[in-house]
């Protein structure tokens, strides 16, 4: 038996594999990857590595074992038709008769259109008949701290998301959240609702921002249509800047802004306030 994790060399994906390895022995890991190079430093830890691509769903056959459990990482290609290969990676585990699958999916009160590959990938995972667990992450902090270069050239938080609040947390959090479900017991067919303790507006955001840089950096708001202009003008694919665009429309409405205290009860401590990362990034 296995604790198998797809997409192990992304942001997400990382973060999990490093604290699974403070959790369990690294024999017990396998580290799903495209490119094992990626990877060279967890298999020199003793992780497991295994290639396989969403896109080619063959190459998951045969690559888990009964009773494994499995994080399935969400695909970040959204021009590739993510349903389709969430489902690759979901017929594989259910031909090996795993004993659980996790899913990375989006915040239930999410109405973007980001959610929809998310939620048409719940459907499928139910309709299995495997055990599963619905790993609903709210929004990243790292969405906004890790593209810091244009806030900072411009003295510019730039937004289409109005006066809406946002409960986001670290990637680290979410992550620890997925090794408590993938180590632990009775987290068979539960959805949690995953998100920071307190959410924050971006005019707070511009003052933390402007607190810790010493600039007067200020938060603008913009239209959606503004805002998908700007991202495409930044060499953001226009689908996507919609995309995006539409996450802060329902920023805007309060969809992100939903604290249940599932992640810090799962992680057993508070989740990392947004300063902190804001920190983490002015320092990196």
């Amino acid at each position: 038996m296995s604790i198998v994790v797809t997409g192990a060399t992304g942001h997400l994906g990382r973060h999990v594999v490093e604290q699974l390895l403070e959790k369990v022995p690294a024999e017990e890991i396998t580290a799903v990857v495209r490119d094992e190079s990626k990877a060279a430093d967890l298999a020199a830890r003793g992780v497991r590595l295994a290639v396989a691509d969403y896109n080619t769903p063959e190459t998951f056959d045969g690559l888990f074992t009964s009773g494994d459990k499995v994080l399935l990482i969400s695909g970040n290609e959204f021009d590739k038709g993510r349903v389709g290969q969430h489902r690759a990676v979901i017929d594989a585990a259910r031909a090996a008769g795993v004993s659980l699958l996790a899913y990375t999916s989006a915040p239930g009160s999410l109405t973007a259109a980001l959610a929809d590959d998310h939620r048409a990938t719940e459907d499928v995972l139910l309709a299995s008949g495997l055990p599963y667990t619905l790993l609903r992450n709210g929004w990243y902090h790292e969405n906004y701290t890790e593209n810091l270069a244009p806030v900072l050239a411009h003295d510019a938080v730039v937004q289409a998301a109005g006066e809406g609040r946002i409960a986001s947390a670290a990637r680290a959090d979410y992550a620890a959240a997925a090794v408590a479900v993938l180590t632990g017991e009775g987290h068979e067919n539960k959805t949690y609702e995953l998100s920071g303790d307190e959410a924050w507006s971006f005019a707070e955001y511009a003052a933390e921002l402007s607190r810790q840089t010493g600039k007067e950096i200020v938060y603008n708001p913009v239209s959606p249509e503004t805002f998908t202009s700007i991202l495409t003008g930044a060499g953001l694919p226009e689908a996507f800047a919609g995309i995006l665009a539409g996450v802060d429309v329902s920023i805007e409405k309060g969809e992100l802004a939903v604290t249940t205290g599932d992640l810090s009860r799962l992680t057993g401590r508070p989740t990392t306030p947004i300063g902190e990362s804001v920190a983490a990034a002015l320092k990196g």
